[in-house]
């Protein structure tokens, strides 16, 4: 059972961007995105209008943090150098990343962007006005095949989504609010997975706990991105549920359709239909199968039951440090691949071991919508099903008292 990654994954991951590096005329891989520089050093932070800049040379990793960061990362055992300035707008953080660069001898840098995001008001100069060279997406490749750590560091989370879920079910019924309802399953959850895991637990969370579990309901339902109404639960219900828990950063994706009281002849009907895609889908996976291809077979199949213009998105994505990582599972992901637009060859239009999929497709009729989420790694032979909620009829039905 893994629950944090070890120091010599970062290590790894590290020695690889220095490979990349030195096949490249820059001095520096330079990252401003916050989950690559979790990804390779192990230190988490919130990306805000405050750029976090990171540098990996071919002998040292240094870091540009805003002040009120320095204590954290000077913790982290991979990081010798900290550079930090008072605060943004007060502070000139790409000044000071540059500053950085500088006592490194950096010359050039290949970045995975030209500056930090734009996010929360942040609005800042180029690196390019300060340093020449080229950007790359190293990190963000890499992230594509999981290790096998990582793989179970995910299947500890479905886990635990698992349970959240069960929990999400036991306690709902009429009558109560779906905040209310997420809001205990998500405690009781969490409780659980903190009293068995104790200190091996690796925080990741500011007041929330490490397990969520909830659902939208109603005529929300059919909204593939619906919010959770402000309206008590009904008999007759249709949900769409969502379960997850965070294990040192990575997360699982597990939803069901579920039913409050026994669905009718027509919500049974969609129900069905979308649980055979699902399976279509499932069992298209596997090393070596192109990546458009398990959309193109789901897509098939919708327009045989004549539901195809109830589909409103692609059958899934890979999941790990993020919620939604490439590739994704799309029809045009092959002509994806060989655009102008992207770095991408053949090779990444297929699916390979250790790629981690949701796999989701879904229908949304005027009403409601039907959607199952599960969790699947690619293995060298197969599929590894991680999470692993019932998905039948019966089991996602929740009797009336």
């Amino acid at each position: 059972m893994a629950t944090h990654v070890p120091a010599d994954a970062f290590e790894r991951r590290l020695a690889a961007v220095r490979d990349r590096l030195a096949e490249t005329d820059a001095d520096a891989g330079v990252w401003f995105g916050a989950t690559s520089i979790e990804y390779l050093t192990g230190f988490g932070h919130i990306q805000t209008e405050r750029p976090v800049v990171l540098a990996v040379t071919d002998e040292h990793v240094a870091i540009t943090v805003p002040r009120l960061e320095v204590e954290r990362v000077s913790q982290n055992p991979r990081i010798e150098d900290v550079y930090h300035y008072d605060d943004y707008p007060g502070g000139e953080p790409i000044r000071t990343a540059y500053g950085m660069l500088e006592a490194l001898d950096v010359e050039r840098v290949a970045a995975d962007a030209d500056g930090a995001p734009g996010v929360m008001g942040y609005q800042g100069p180029p690196l390019s006005e300060f340093l020449e060279g080229e950007t790359q997406e190293w990190v963000s490749r890499m992230r594509w095949e999981k290790s096998d750590l990582e793989v179970e560091l995910i299947r500890e989370s479905a886990r635990w989504a698992n349970l959240g879920h069960r929990y999400l079910a036991d306690y709902t019924e009429p009558g109560a609010h779906p905040a209310t309802v997420s809001q205990r399953a998500s405690m009781d959850a969490s409780r659980a997975m903190l009293d068995a895991l104790g200190d091996r637990y690796v925080p990741r969370t500011r007041g929330d706990g490490p397990v969520h579990a909830g659902y939208i309901t109603g005529e929300q339902t059919r909204l593939p991105h619906g919010h959770t109404a402000n309206r008590r639960l009904e008999a007759g219900d249709v949900l769409i549920t969502g379960a997850t828990a965070n294990v040192d950063g990575y997360r699982s994706e597990l939803e069901r359709t579920m039913f409050l009281g026994e669905p009718t002849d027509e919500q049974a009907h969609y129900f069905e239909v979308m649980k055979e895609a699902q399976e279509i889908a499932i069992d298209a996976l596997g090393p070596g199968v192109p990546i458009a291809e398990v959309d193109r077979v789901v897509r098939i199949y919708f327009e045989e039951q004549g539901v195809a213009d109830l589909a409103q998105h692609h059958v899934g994505h890979n999941i790990g440090l993020g919620g939604h990582e490439p590739p994704y599972i799309d029809r045009g992901w092959a002509d994806h691949c060989e655009s102008d637009h992207t770095t991408y060859d053949a090779d990444d239009a297929v699916m390979q071991p250790g790629h981690v999929w949701t796999i989701e497709p879904g229908l949304y009729t005027d009403t409601y919508g039907y959607r199952h989420s599960d969790t699947i790694a690619i293995t060298e032979d197969g599929i590894d099903r991680l999470t692993y909620y019932p998905r039948d009829l019966e089991s996602n039905v929740i009797p009336l008292e």
